[in-house]
Order: structure tokens, then sequence, then C-alpha cells
């Protein structure tokens, strides 16, 4: 399996040695940072000459910030950079993108965001020009000029690590936030679940590796292919204190393609990850929602507009995009532009705090609405929702998999051990998180899935809801 490698210097402080406490120092939420935006900015809005965001200032324990606005644009704060995906899929082959009124129309690939920009500095370091974060280039923490299992390291490791990187001329690297992370993330990617042979030179990663070094799980050590596993600095806010057994780190895998909650321990030792550290623009991925009072919301962060209830019924993939045109014909809203969120949109909306367990809510906003579900396990629980992104796959079906993300418990049929009784028992357990990103066939019966799919039994429910947006830009 070809490794694509950049090196660039990377030195090290002395090591830290003090671990045992960060967790207590750590556990609970760890949000992605303020509201931004695109370069999409909305002309219909007017704040005067300055708009404060003392809610920032809140939260970063600074002076509120003062921005310009120019002919009553709000500044680009948390800039979506577009998933890349080009290609049309129906339930399963890729097609021809349809026209307006045909099936599968307004899927990802027919709109175009803000497309990704990168800048390889030459030193390690690798600028994104729309998001304005520095990312470190690779995970090649050894520094040997390979990418495997001795590059990897537990969530607490990985947390030290960054106050001692010295990389580019910078010491003020961190390890980034889901959002952050999952910024850099490729739809043009094809998930490799569930191939074990041959030397994988058809795969392809969810990350660029023009810019970015990237290898697949080290089958030499044990791992699997997907076994790609990087961190971020999120923590589920469903965690308990002194529960590291069950305590959930969210990440993101770029050899799959998703996101979710990994336990910080793995067969009784620390589970370990790759890690890419970043550093600047600190208030990426924070919301700021702004009620219009009309049944819809602006995020004045990423300048798109949301409406605030949802579908409030579960639709296949193809049911969901055939919806979306029902609502634009209707004016939903006063507006006939809405579309199905890709999936880094959809992601841009959870908030990471808030989790059924933690605040007996769905993990958005409550200036949302969000539906009432009872899920696998007989749980009061808040749906998955259906991005317009498909997640492609190696097989001869690669388009037979749609994106979503879980804005409730993320279910899976596991064996876990009792606590009571010292016994593993089977059933469904919340094993990802409220805030993972997975992806569900686009059609089909879930009850031929009784015990999910995959080796963490993911529950399979193929109707998933859907929450509309649109560019606060557009009419």
């Amino acid at each position: 399996m070809e490794i694509v490698k950049r090196r660039g210097e990377i030195q090290m402080k002395n090591c830290t040695t003090i671990l045992l406490v960060l967790l207590s120092l750590t556990l609970g939420p760890q949000t992605g940072a303020v509201a931004q935006s695109g370069s999409r900015q909305s002309a219909g809005y007017s704040y005067g000459d300055q708009w404060h965001s003392s809610d920032f200032a809140d939260r970063l324990g600074s002076p509120p910030t003062a921005y310009n606005i120019r002919n009553g644009k709000m500044p680009s704060t948390f800039p979506v950079v577009d998933t890349s995906q080009d290609e049309c899929y129906d339930n399963g082959v890729e097609i021809t993108c349809p026209f307006e009124r045909e099936a599968f129309y307004g899927q990802d690939a027919q709109y175009s965001r803000q497309m990704p920009s990168y800048t390889d500095n030459g030193d390690g370091t690798v600028t994104d020009n729309v998001t304005g974060l520095m990312w470190q280039q690779s995970p090649d923490r050894d520094g040997d000029g390979d990418i495997d299992a001795d590059d990897k390291v537990s969530y607490v490791v990985a947390v030290f690590g960054a106050e001692e990187l010295q990389l580019g001329g910078y010491d003020d690297w961190r390890l980034p936030t889901i959002k952050e992370l999952y910024s850099l993330i490729d739809f043009r990617g094809i998930d490799p679940s569930g191939y074990e042979q041959g030397d994988g030179a058809f795969l392809v990663p969810f990350i660029d590796t023009r810019y970015f070094d990237f290898n697949y799980g080290d089958t030499a050590a044990g791992e699997r292919i997907i076994d790609s596993q990087y961190a971020s600095s999120t923590l589920y806010a469903a965690n308990t204190e002194g529960n590291s057994q069950n305590n959930l780190l969210f990440g993101v895998n770029f050899a799959d393609g998703r996101i979710k909650g990994y336990g910080l321990t793995l067969f009784g030792r620390d589970k370990k990850f790759f890690v890419m550290y970043v550093r600047g623009n600190a208030i990426y991925g924070r919301n700021q929602f702004k009620e219009n009072r009309n049944g819809t919301i602006t995020d004045t962060s990423t300048q798109l507009m949301w409406a605030k209830d949802d579908s409030t019924i579960g639709l296949n993939w193809e049911e969901a995009l055939s919806w979306v045109e029902e609502m634009n014909a209707l004016h939903y809203m006063g507006y006939n532009d809405w579309r199905l969120p890709n999936v880094k949109e959809l992601q841009g909306i959870v908030d990471y705090t808030r989790s059924p367990d933690a605040t007996d809510s769905a993990a958005i906003d409550p200036i949302f609405n969000a539906t009432s579900i009872t899920n696998e396990a007989g749980q009061p629980d808040y749906p998955c929702y259906w991005s317009s992104t498909t997640h492609a796959n190696w097989t001869d079906n690669p388009g037979s998999h749609g994106a979503y993300v879980a804005f409730g418990r993320a279910m899976g049929f596991m064996s876990t051990l009792d606590e009571t009784t010292g016994e593993m028992v089977s059933g469904w357990v919340d094993v990802h998180g409220a805030g993972a990103q997975r992806s569900d066939p686009k059609v089909g019966n879930p009850d031929d899935f009784p015990e999910g799919y995959g080796p963490q039994g993911d529950a399979i429910r193929i109707y998933n809801y859907v929450r509309l947006v649109r560019d606060v830009s557009s009419r």
C-alpha cells in the first residue's frame, strides 16, 4: 500500500510526563469555536456600523470584539469548507447529475460552496486559505519517514504534545476541536470498510494527500485498514467522571470518512490515535444563531439560513431530496431555494455541549426544534438527519449509502460489561455519541438489521429526518 509522505522538521521540547490529572481537568464537552461563516455574506442584515459579539467574549474570556461591517454584511468567522464531492449517485451507482424535478436532484455534487484551498508552507505546515487555520502536515510523530502504529498516542499524550511542539517557527499549537478537524474531510474518498484483500491501490482517503501526509491502518501491527482515527479535543458531553471505561472522545477517521465517539480505552489499555495539531483562528467552529421569528434561523457565523423545524417524519434518501423540492414548490417560509445540506454544513450546527443524557436534549442549540423519537433501546431520543452527501464505498454499488449526522444517540448493538453482575450482556447502547457522522443505506428495510451492522452494530434506520438549509446571500 502506497504511503504518501511529506516531511517537515518537527522538534519537541523536553517531554512532559505529567499525565494523570488531565481527564479531571478536561472531562466534559470541548466545543470547536465561536461562530464563523463562509465568505457568502448577507446584504440583507443591518446592524449599524459594528457588530459586537459579547457571547464570544464570554466564552473566550476577552473583551467584546467589534467587527467592521461594510454594506450591512456580517463578518465571515466559520466558513464551512465544501466536501469536494463531484459525482452524482442514485441508490447504488454513479449517474449523470439530474435536472430539477428529476429523481435524485439536489444532491451534494450539484452545489459548490467554499471550495478547499491549501498552501504548503514548505516547513511541515499547511495553511487552509478558507478557514485561516494552520495545520501540522504529517502525523509522523516519531519522524522516521513512515506513518504507522508507532505514531499513535493516547488522548492524554495528544493534549500535552501540543504544548511541546515547535514547528514552522510557532509554539502555539493545539489539539483541534472536532469541527476544526472535520473541516479537512474530503468526500471524494472511498470507504474501504470490509476490504481486506490486495494492496488497496485504488482506495482514496478522505483527506487531500496533495497537501497532507496519510496512511491507512498498520496491518503489519495487527490493525485494520480503516484504523486511521485522528484525535480531537472534543469529549462527549455524556461522559461521566470516573468512568473512563465508557467515556468517548470524538475523532475523525480519514480512512473511512466518519466521525465517531471513540472509547478512551480499548481492551483495558489507552486507545491510541493519530494527531495533527492546529493553530490560528481560535474561534473557528462556533455558531452565532439569530431567531428570525418566521420559522427560520440564521447562523450569522456561516451565512446559512436553517429551518427551525425538521421534517417531523423519517424519509429515505431519495424521498428526502424529493421532499426538499416539494418545500420549494410551496415557497416554504417564503423561499424556494432550500436544499438538503451537505454533511459538513449539517455537522456545523451540532452543539457538542449537548446530548440526550447530558442535557436531556438533542445535540443542537435549543433555538431549533427537534422531533422526539424512540430509539432501538426504547429510550426517548432524537433523530439522525440526512445530508445530500453520498458516502462512496469500494463495492460494486459505490453510491449505496448516504452520510448522516446523529443529533441523538448514535446507537449500536454491542456486548458490554454489566457493572452489577460483572457479566457481558448484548444490547443497544450509545456507541458513538450524539454528534457522530455515519452512513445508512439509502433505501431498504430497517427490520433487516435487527442487530445493526458492522463491528459495533451500528443502528440502521434508513428513514432519517431532514432539516432544510439555504444560503443567506441567495433569494
